[in-house]
């Protein structure tokens, strides 16, 4: 996964957060992966469900292939 620069971060709109905030970027299945690492090592509760329910919506795929 490439870095994501300041520009590019700004360039994103705002649907393609799972929060608030401009948090968690999950534009790709890359950055949905890492937002789901991130946010279990870093975030409340409420935020993990939360990112957990938008990865899961916008790419079904990740984490079903997980057994």
């Amino acid at each position: 996964m490439a870095e994501l620069t300041t520009k590019a971060r700004k360039a994103i709109p705002r649907t393609d957060f799972a929060l608030p905030g401009r948090r968690y970027p999950i534009e790709d299945k890359a950055h949905a992966r890492n937002a789901l690492s991130r946010v279990s090592a870093n975030g409340t509760p409420a935020e993990k469900e939360a990112v957990r329910r938008e990865v899961a919506r916008r790419f079904p795929s990740i984490g079903k292939d997980k057994k």
